[in-house]
């Protein structure tokens, strides 16, 4: 869902999301997730809407958060915080400054705040040396004092190691081995636990659910035997449809390949895992078991027409797969990683991402993906790849094929919604909340960085020396070129836009940015403008960041849209320890609009 860059849609996935939560009898969500995609191969950053960009979760979360919580359900922030890695997470201790956590980390869970969020979730891992669930530094002071969180903090599941009360932690689970009616009351009488912070976690539980309406229902409503209900709907699916199309990213289309012509006499070959193998959701606590899946297979089936020919082959035996794609006229491959919380993925590359079985079912590591793209791609000219993948993954053979969509964990409505896009009933209009690295490793991580060390099997500790440069940061500081991957904030349409008529005026101590974009191709499509800003060297920050985006209308061809953003103070902060706050930097600024994060259409500079 980060992929649509679409504050409006998240609105409303969050609004369904709560109402499958409530009609099953929950009152809280345990989500959304939020975490910063540090590390690339962290196998749980399918579950988090920030993708590598602080100001994108600000920005995301607080829309999903008002949705759910709509519906009378607690939405839950997590995990709070750094928990960036699966590698020992319930050992390892994540060590960070704090003008890291504070410019990368927090920003999205101060956004979780700001919506009013009911509560939050801390983590596994240490940060600093200290439990997340007993830190009183990240929790006491940094979120509730400095984010402003007025909400209740809850463990992860046998997080909890000490009776926390009083570091900021509200509420264990799902045990009570530490917050008991004896522990407390032997706190209380030691003098180490008071009765005003017992009264405090009192008041935040309860304050956040008479807030979000949990205590305006029945307490009927509230009926855990409900929960295996199934409650999609047909108005449910479509909406899970809609958005699994908002959010497919069209990476590359070669000759204009895409959209395929539906109801054409066309013979399509469907290769890889297009059929009941596909790879819809990841695994761990945060996968979900849908009442039906429709496969690419079905989908694409239903949509092309009565006049197409459909061949599928599971692409088990690549020189038959090469053989029926050579047939045809087009042939789209499907191929993907599974991902899953408790570990981290093996590698990058599609070979360690799915088992197959004789049928073709993904089951785990099918290790010759690449060699089914790069065989197919020799065979047939018009090659589509559709990558269904938790994450960033490498794309050796990218300029080998004609066309590639990226549609991330796509969930039940996959083939439904794949099809939407490949035949043009959705002009794809997302971008890339994450880097797509040319290489393993790109960005250089050292053992001590991760998974880290002494043993980076087992790591005692993981250090962010890199502070500030995560993701495009690193790729711009650097100056890194992209040979087969795609930079942050990359998605193609299947029409064109420009930009044009750069304004910059300051409003008080804001900054309105106002530029005119126009749809110069031959269909309606959606462009989403990004805003970043370059800080005055001095300043010590990476040489460019989000600072704003906005995703227009529907604009038909050669229509256009004044788009006007405002950029608040903070866009021009940056934060100082020693005033254990952020300040302003004051000086030469760059400002950048574009399409994406090297797709920079306007620019100029303006002192602050």
């Amino acid at each position: 869902m980060a992929a649509s860059w679409d504050a409006d849609l998240m609105y409303q996935w969050g609004a369904a999301m709560g109402a499958e939560f409530y009609v099953k009898g929950a009152n809280v969500q345990l989500g959304p997730g939020l975490c910063l995609a540090r590390v690339p191969r962290n196998g749980r950053n399918f579950e988090y809407l920030s993708g590598e960009d602080p100001f994108l979760g600000y920005t995301l979360v607080q829309p999903v958060v008002k949705g759910i919580q709509s519906q009378k359900v607690i939405a839950n922030a997590k995990h709070y915080v750094l928990n960036n890695q699966e590698t020992n997470r319930g050992a390892v201790s994540e060590n960070a400054n704090e003008r890291t956590r504070f410019e990368m980390y927090y920003p999205v869970f101060q956004g979780a705040a700001e919506a009013g969020v009911g509560s939050f979730m801390c983590s596994y891992n240490k940060i600093n040396g200290v439990w997340s669930c007993e830190n009183p530094i990240t929790l006491a002071q940094n979120l509730k004092v400095d984010l402003g969180f007025a909400g209740f903090v809850m463990s992860d599941w046998g997080a909890t190691h000490s009776t926390s009360l009083m570091a900021g932690l509200d509420m264990e689970m799902p045990s009570a081995d530490f917050m008991n009616p004896a522990a407390i009351t032997a706190g209380l009488s030691a003098g180490n636990i008071t009765q005003a912070g017992v009264d405090n976690a009192v008041f935040r539980i309860l304050r956040a659910m008479f807030a979000v309406g949990v205590m305006d229902e029945p307490l009927s409503a509230w009926d855990w035997g409900k929960l295996k209900a199934n409650v999609t709907s047909e108005a449910q699916a479509a909406q899970a449809r809609a958005f699994s199309a908002a959010s497919t990213v069209l990476l590359q289309n070669s000759q204009g390949l895409l959209p395929l012509r539906p109801h054409a006499r066309n013979r399509l070959a469907l290769l890889g895992f297009a059929s009941y193998g596909a790879v819809v959701h990841g695994g761990g606590s945060g996968s979900v078991v849908p009442s039906f899946i429709v496969t690419p297979l079905a989908g694409i089936t239903a949509a092309a027409g009565p006049e197409a020919t459909i061949v599928f082959d599971n692409g088990t035996d690549i020189a038959r797969a090469s053989a029926v794609a050579a047939d045809a006229d087009v042939a789209i491959v499907f191929v993907g990683t599974l991902s899953s919380e408790g570990s981290d993925r093996a590698s990058l590359s599609l070979d360690d991402g799915c088992d197959v079985d004789d049928a073709g079912q993904c089951l785990g590591n099918n290790h010759q993906q690449n060699a089914l793209v790069q065989a197919v791609a020799a065979a047939q000219k018009n090659t589509v790849v559709v990558l269904s993948v938790p994450g960033a993954i490498l794309m050796p053979w990218s300029h080998n094929v004609s066309a590639i969509l990226m549609n991330f964990m796509p969930g039940q409505q996959a083939g439904n919604a794949i099809a939407d896009v490949l035949f043009g009933l959705v002009n794809p209009a997302a971008k890339l909340p994450l880097t797509m690295p040319n290489i393993e490793n790109e960005t250089q991580f050292t053992p001590v960085q991760w998974p880290g060390l002494p043993n980076p099997a087992e790591p005692e500790y993981a250090n962010y020396t890199e502070e500030l440069l995560v993701g495009y940061r690193y790729y711009d500081y650097h100056n890194l070129t992209f040979t087969s991957g795609f930079p942050f904030g990359h998605g193609l349409s299947y029409t064109t836009f420009s930009f044009s008529g750069l304004s910059v005026r300051a409003s008080g101590q804001a900054l309105d940015v106002t530029f005119r974009v126009v749809n110069s191709g031959a269909v309606t499509g959606q462009e989403v403008a990004q805003v970043y800003i370059g800080f005055p060297t001095s300043a010590g920050e990476p040489p460019k960041q989000l600072k704003g985006f906005v995703k227009t209308a529907p604009l038909a061809p050669g229509a256009s849209q004044v788009v006007t953003l405002t950029l608040q103070p903070r866009a021009f902060e940056v934060w100082d320890v020693a005033a254990h706050a952020f300040v302003p930097v004051s000086g030469m600024f760059s400002l950048y609009v574009g399409s994406s994060s090297r797709d920079i259409r306007l620019k100029t500079t303006f002192n602050k």
